[in-house]
């Protein structure tokens, strides 16, 4: 059985949402507009944590996500690295956004499965707490995505599935993205997906795609399938 989904003042359960940023925004210290489009999607009290599980909790990156969003925020917390299922279902019980920060999509999307973290995540996702994330953070949230491993290259990666569907991030960045998932969707080993440029986002209102930022390019967000080839969603 689901959790009980806050409700709003006028009765109404709040939508699922989530956020799927390519690249800038707070931990990249870049695209302050996309702190901005997170922000619209709060509640009044605006009370917003951050999960740096990706990049080891980088420091640096927790400060600026801290330096970002203190000008906006209610409150602002971020999960304990050691934190198991038990302590990340109390952190999420009183807040509005979920922001997890870019890194290494398969040691995050591993140690939240392992700990029962995603578990959590996806509790909160349909009680109506919004998720928001960029590159790692956002890619981990489909069923598989494309990325980067170093020097092993272009890698794909089973995601959380909170989302149908693939993901790449930094299409602009690395364009041979873009062309390796055009191959990897046409071959049906990826499923259609969508590979966003760094300073765009995509919006996700129950599962479904409903808004392109910025809503006319450049940067883009593309729309990537077997059938249909690549679209280009803020033409």
């Amino acid at each position: 059985m689901l959790p009980f989904r806050r409700r709003r003042a006028d009765g109404e359960l709040p939508p699922s949402t989530l956020i799927a940023i390519g690249g800038g925004g707070a931990t990249h210290g870049t695209h302050p507009e996309l702190d901005r489009l997170c922000v619209e999607y709060t509640g009044a009290r605006r009370r917003i944590g951050y999960i740096g599980t990706a990049s080891g909790n980088n420091p640096e990156k927790v400060q600026r996500f801290r330096d970002s969003f203190s000008r906006y925020a209610g409150t602002l917390s971020q999960l304990p690295a050691e934190a198991g299922r038990k302590q990340a279902r109390i952190w999420t019980e009183d807040l509005d956004l979920i922001y997890v920060g870019g890194g290494n999509p398969a040691h995050l999307v591993g140690h939240w499965k392992s700990t029962g973290i995603a578990a959590v995540l996806a509790e909160a996702f349909r009680r109506g707490v919004t998720l928001a994330g960029v590159s790692a953070g956002a890619m981990c949230w489909f069923e598989s995505f494309l990325w980067h491993s170093g020097e092993d290259g272009l890698q794909t990666g089973e995601g959380l599935g909170i989302v149908k569907g693939s993901m790449t991030p930094h299409s602009l960045a690395e364009p041979d993205r873009r062309t390796r998932m055009h191959r990897l969707v046409a071959s049906g080993a990826m499923p259609d997906g969508y590979a966003v440029d760094d300073g765009a986002a995509l919006v996700f209102r129950e599962g479904e795609p409903v808004r392109s930022y910025p809503s006319e390019g450049p940067p883009f967000l593309y729309r990537i399938g077997k059938t249909n080839g690549e679209t280009a969603l803020n033409p």
